[in-house]
């Protein structure tokens, strides 16, 4: 019997899953996966740099970075597969990281969690492949074409992350938007042909 599992979907509930018992019922979760480039080496935390987009500040982190895997992994998994849509998110998730350890390699009290590198990096792969989605986030009215989403995102994640308060990585999500673009470049140039129609 051939059991074809969604790699997005596994992703998605492993997420959900984890980061909700760290929120609610286990704290120590949540503190023992967060990133810290300080310790990174010092204390051979290795895994804490996938393991770290698998837990979330609070519950409307959560939400946010869900709904956007939501509208665009799904579909992206369809058109790549799931084998190629899981080296993209990890890839998506180590490039997110790289910027911030050597941002912040030096700073002991640096710790930061969340998907959102990742989770940019499918965003923009994803618009590649497909320019003209849309979504839909209350409260407005109206579907959101993807790239001007991806450029709001961007421009928050900007804004946020020189005002960064908690334990988000806001710099993550343009090590992320790269390594998505990047990825296509190398998986599937002829994909760019996409943006052009």
């Amino acid at each position: 019997m051939n059991i074809d599992i969604s790699v997005a979907l596994v992703i998605f509930v492993g997420t959900i899953a984890m980061s909700l018992l760290g929120l609610y019922s286990s704290p120590k979760i949540i503190e023992r996966n967060l990133f810290r480039p300080y310790w990174l080496v010092r204390k051979q935390q290795y895994e804490t740099v996938l393991t770290s987009g698998f837990v979330h500040a609070d519950l409307m982190h959560l939400i946010f970075n869900m709904v956007t895997y939501y509208f665009f992994a799904f579909r992206l998994e369809d058109r790549i597969g799931g084998v190629q849509f899981g080296w993209l998110y990890v890839i998506g998730l180590l490039a997110s990281h790289a910027g911030t350890y050597f941002k912040q390699k030096n700073n002991p009290e640096y710790a930061s969690l969340g998907a959102s590198g990742a989770i940019s990096a499918v965003l923009f792969a994803a618009i590649v492949y497909d320019p003209n989605q849309s979504l839909f986030i209350i409260p407005f009215p109206v579907p959101i074409p993807a790239p001007l989403f991806a450029l709001g995102y961007l421009a928050y994640s900007w804004y946020a992350a020189r005002n960064a308060q908690g334990r988000i990585n806001h710099d993550a999500h343009f090590g992320g938007a790269i390594a998505g673009l990047v990825w296509v470049a190398v998986m599937d140039p002829r994909a760019y042909s996409y943006l052009l129609r």
